[in-house]
């Protein structure tokens, strides 16, 4: 049995040491993060120690400082190729000398070790890292901030290089007798009024300037750092395209990175609805097995299991697919299988096959060896007319992550890969380096979230036609020129947003003067473009955000890990590194204090530091090296939204019901615009009794949530037949439903004869049903324009 995912100091034979608190001080400007988080340990042994600190990160956060606080002595790192700052280290502990050794992890980018060297007994360290980050935009509007705590152990891959995988076996305690706490303060600003800001964890009152354009939150005392921390915050306004300049860093010189100002462009393209091509593509799903997906979503109490939330994903995407499609759905594990031997066409029978095993699919397959199930499903022929559109569901634990994101690039040319990282500790690596690298998206599911409107939204991108001949053009005052950090979008989504850096070299001009970018693409056959102004005047920040996270964008496209980044590609990204202070996989923070009156002597001890259980109160065996078939015990169900705090509302089917006055054959013609299910779902409308898919309820109909039930009768065609069953979900009598009378509905400007119950056959989109459902209580109906011709 693998120990559960541990966050703390651990002595070089992965035994962890006393870890009193962790403080952390979080700045929210628009839509980037500026972290300081503080780990405060204390050694009280009677011996010196030597500790190991790993913890997981976001992988797209740029580490730019480093520094230790002893016994009231502040050592700060320098940062240096790794292989150099690795024999320092090394040398200073062995002549006795205290050191410290930050790194990234050699096969993951989000992964990063501490190494503490000599801690005197009774000393007191106070680790302290810095780091800024840009936050991610969910459907709903929000931006996203998480503080991860879960670290799982990553399975080593086959074949895969040794060494760089974290085999950590620790004790566990539940979550109430965790010895360490958490802190966390953060302040949001923006020039745009703050809505709201919600927390996963209990906080104290939020406090607002009068005109909403700050807000300060921390977290409730005694916080146990048990599960991760998640914020979203709410801004009035988040679609306006903008740029931002910074000065570059004094005294540094001109012509390098950190010497010339950084711009950042952040645009939101208005990208036009448009005709779905005839051909719909070929969707492969593939879903990992392994036996850690037997684990709970997060650390709450109860949470669901991760395959069951994968399950449920997949079934919402299954009953989603558009009628003429192709598709597969893959298992893996130590192995892997394919439920059918080649892709299939989508049909009613098909899709009823597919929901069969998928109910029966368990995480009984062992290991998490991914990368030959993506091989064969890229060695396959291709179905002419129809592009791959691979979605993946896995819970990241992956050692060799650069290796699968490898495979997935040099593929990524004839297909769009879409990852779900399912569960709190999902590699960040993993999961956005393969869709990063095919031109696809991510999402993470954790359980506190619906999980389905971020299913379909990623249903939906892959279902867009094609944005061509993307283009970034500037318009700059004569000596000034825009030098690209950020590789040019080769993809666009509609609803996406866009950031790009790029170094401003020249004579910058006199402050007055402004300057323009300008976004082009081509959407079948026809050019739009989306150009913003600016002012050239650099504003200052002693942080240098805009350049350190310009240099983690440059350095993400160059650095595929210590061992396998190419020769050139390795020297830009040490170039770059070093230059901007930024950690990559090839350098690394080392601090040696020099100042001690004598080497300390004496050997060195460890000492534990419990980690919290998954799932408190309950037995379980969570292991990704499971054997296939071995018993698990579960107990689990459905997490909460946010606790107390969402807002809850109930849409009733019998309410649409009684309002139906239509009737006869129901066929399906297009599917409507899905855009308003991300309102639905991510706003937290949604009841939270309704949050999880039992898996048997899905097929039978004995669920109490009539919106399952009318997905359990939905055929593949979207539509319902008419019948006792149907007549059960809406609360009506079948005689009733056959003697409606049609209504009119107003469509746009124009109004036509069409009754509710052709309006429901004709919707394939469970998300706009309950989006519909909302406006029940009005006299019209608005039917959602057409995005996907189902033909």
């Amino acid at each position: 049995m693998v120990s559960p995912p541990c966050y703390g100091l651990l002595t070089r034979q992965k035994e962890p040491v006393p870890l009193k608190s962790i403080s952390v001080t979080l700045s929210i400007r628009e839509f980037v993060a500026g972290v300081s988080a503080t780990l405060n340990y204390e050694n009280e042994g009677k011996d010196p120690l030597e500790a190991f600190f790993v913890f997981p990160m976001d992988e797209d956060s740029a580490v730019h400082s480093f520094e230790a606080l002893v016994d009231g002595k502040k050592i700060v790192a320098e940062l240096q190729e790794k292989s150099e700052a690795r024999t320092n280290y090394e040398n200073a502990i062995s002549q006795g000398h205290q050191a410290f050794l930050l790194e990234e992890d050699d096969q993951a980018g989000d992964i990063f070790s501490c190494n503490v060297g000599n801690l005197p007994p009774g000393s007191k360290a106070a680790l302290t890292l810095k780091y800024v980050q840009e936050l991610p935009l969910e459907a709903d509007g929000a931006l996203r901030y998480v503080l991860p705590a879960i670290l799982n152990p990553r399975y080593q891959l086959s074949g895969g290089p040794e060494g760089g995988g974290l085999q950590m076996k620790t004790p566990a305690v539940p979550s109430k007798d965790v010895p360490y706490t958490l802190s966390l303060a953060a302040t949001v600003s923006s020039q745009h009024a703050i809505q709201s800001v919600q927390c996963s964890s209990p906080v104290n009152p939020i406090e607002y300037l009068a005109d909403k354009t700050s807000a300060q939150i921390s977290l409730a005392e005694g916080h146990k750092f048990d599960r991760d921390v998640e914020l979203l915050v709410y801004y009035s306004e988040v679609h306006t395209p903008s740029v931002a300049v910074e000065m570059g860093a004094p005294a540094t010189e001109p012509g390098s990175l950190m010497g010339d100002p950084s711009a950042m462009v952040s645009f939101y393209p208005n990208i036009p609805e448009a005709q779905s091509p005839t051909a719909c593509g070929e969707f492969v799903f593939l879903m990992d097995r392994s036996g850690s997906m037997h684990c709970p979503m997060n650390n709450q109490n109860p949470s669901q299991l991760r395959i069951q939330a994968a399950k449920e994903t997949l079934i919402w995407l299954l009953k989603s697919l558009p009628v003429g499609c192709y598709f597969n759905i893959f298992g893996f594990g130590s192995s892997f299988e394919s439920f059918f031997p080649e892709s299939v066409k989508y049909t009613q029978d098909t899709m009823e096959q597919a929901l069969k095993r998928v109910k029966s699919m368990d995480a009984d397959l062992g290991g998490t060896e991914i990368l030959e199930p993506l091989k064969a499903i890229y060695s396959r022929t291709s179905i002419p007319g129809h592009p791959l559109q691979l979605f993946v569901f896995t819970d990241g634990e992956v050692n060799d992550t650069f290796s699968v994101i490898r495979e997935v690039k040099s593929n990524g040319q004839r297909h769009r890969c879409f990852s779900f990282g399912i569960g709190e500790g999902a590699s960040t690596s993993l999961i956005k380096g393969i869709a990063r690298a095919s031109g696809g998206a991510a999402e993470f599911i954790t359980g506190n979230e619906r999980m389905q409107s971020k299913a379909l939204r990623a249903l939906k991108r892959s279902l867009q036609p094609v944005v061509e001949d993307v283009s970034l053009s500037w318009d700059l005052p004569a000596g000034l020129s825009a030098k690209m950090l950020s590789p040019e979008p080769t993809v666009i989504f509609r609803g996406q947003r866009l950031i790009v850096y790029a170094q401003l070299t020249g004579t910058m001009p006199p402050a007055e003067a402004t300057g323009k970018v300008c976004l082009k693409y081509t959407l079948q056959g026809t050019q739009f473009e989306n150009q913003v102004a600016f002012s050239l005047q650099p504003k200052s920040d002693a942080n240098l955000t805009i350049h350190r996270l310009a240099a983690k964008s440059f350095i993400q496209t160059k650095d595929m890990g210590f061992e396998e980044t190419p020769a050139n590609d390795k020297k830009e990204v040490l170039k770059i590194s070093m230059e901007c202070g930024v950690i990559s996989s090839h350098t690394a923070f080392i601090a040696i204090n020099k100042d001690l009156n004598k080497p300390l002597q004496g050997p060195l001890t460890r000492s534990d530091v419990p980690s919290p259980m998954l799932f408190a109160g309950s037995m379980m065996m969570c292991s990704p090296g499971m054997p296939r078939g071995a018993p698990v015990r579960m107990y689990c169900s459905s997490a909460p939204m946010f606790g107390a705090s969402a807002p809850k509302s109930r849409f009733s089917l019998k309410r649409l019901g009684r309002r139906l006055r239509g009737g006869g054959p129901i066929s399906l013609k297009h599917q409507p615009d899905v855009e308003q299910y991300d309102d639905c779902y991510d706003s937290g409308e949604m009841s939270q009794e309704g949050s999880s898919i039992d898996m048997t309820d899905l097929e039978t109909n004995h669920t109490d949530d009539p919106l399952v039930q009318l997905i359990s009768l939905q055929k593949a065609d979207g539509s319902w037949d008419l019948n006792e069953g149907l007549a059960v979900v809406l609360g009506m009598s079948l005689g009733d439903m056959q003697a409606a009378l049609p209504v009119k509905v107003r469509l746009g400007e124009e109004k036509r004869s069409l009754s509710i119950f052709e309006k429901l056959g004709s919707v394939k989109r469970i998300g706009w049903i309950m989006t519909h459902l909302r406006k029940q209580n009005i006299g019209d109906h608005t039917l959602s324009k057409s995005l996907i011709n189902r033909g």
